[in-house]
């Protein structure tokens, strides 16, 4: 059980300072759902920047540059790869086709051995299973809805990804595992977290001026894009999931971590 996080100020409305801060009151409020790692990928200066630490969220300060401003978060409670290695920790680095991203990832996968056995993925010192999606989206060298989608119907667990490319794109692929999004369309803000009631508690804190966002829709088996100008973009991937009625019912599933 771990949580995905992140603030994507395209409005450019709040200062580095301000971002900080509601990003450590987000962070700190995601651990509720893991507090073995905590990490942050966002660009600054023309790259792709990765900070994690095998600590709790709230035993971090976060320093953000001014124009660092889509940040997206994880904070991890371990099921694979020790944490205190740090390189088993999200987000994890890739490349694809020349560009830079930063993956996390909520939830089990399962066959992440099998397929680096079957693919003949590169081998890795990286121990944690979500390494894997990583490998398949370079082994197709693009970072894409076709690539994403290929990714997340080859892999089996449950699972939610939140992908950011060098280019501030902000990619969402919801599997079983739950994903809330609040949009402030006047302060040209999108904050999200793995549950509403995370970011609700998290939202509350912040003080934001405008108390009412929009919730952005997104269900299983739905793939997000929000672009550096705030604009989405969706498509969908085939949901072959252990739980697809769930996806579907909203019943939870039963399983030892989310």
């Amino acid at each position: 059980m771990c949580c995905l996080f992140g603030i994507l100020d395209y409005g450019n409305s709040l200062t580095a300072r301000q971002r900080a801060a509601m990003l450590s009151i987000l962070a700190t409020e995601c651990e509720a759902r893991g507090t073995d790692a905590t990490g942050i990928a966002y660009n600054s200066g023309g790259k792709l920047r990765i900070y994690k630490r095998p600590k709790a969220a709230h035993t971090l300060r976060f320093i953000l540059p001014q124009d660092a401003n889509f940040i997206m978060g994880h904070t991890r409670m371990t099921t694979q790869g020790r944490a205190s290695r740090n390189r088993n920790n999200h987000p994890f680095p890739g490349k694809a086709d020349g560009t830079a991203f930063a993956l996390a990832h909520n939830g089990v996968l399962y066959n992440d051995a099998s397929l680096r056995r079957s693919r003949h993925l590169p081998l890795t010192r990286i121990q944690t299973d979500s390494y894997v999606a990583v490998q398949l989206l370079e082994r197709q060298q693009a970072l894409s809805f076709d690539s994403l989608r290929s990714m997340a119907e080859t892999v089996e667990g449950s699972f939610t990804f939140s992908v950011l490319d060098s280019l501030n794109h902000l990619y969402f692929i919801r599997g079983d595992n739950p994903l809330c999004i609040y949009h402030y369309p006047g302060l040209g803000l999108y904050v999200y977290a793995s549950t509403e009631q995370i970011l609700g508690k998290a939202v509350s804190r912040m003080r934001l001026p405008l108390a009412m966002p929009d919730l952005v829709p997104v269900s299983c088996g739905d793939m997000l894009c929000i672009d550096s100008d705030g604009q989405i973009q969706r498509e969908r991937f085939q949901t072959n999931q252990l739980f697809p009625d769930w996806c579907y019912s909203g019943r939870p599933p039963v399983l030892p971590y989310e």
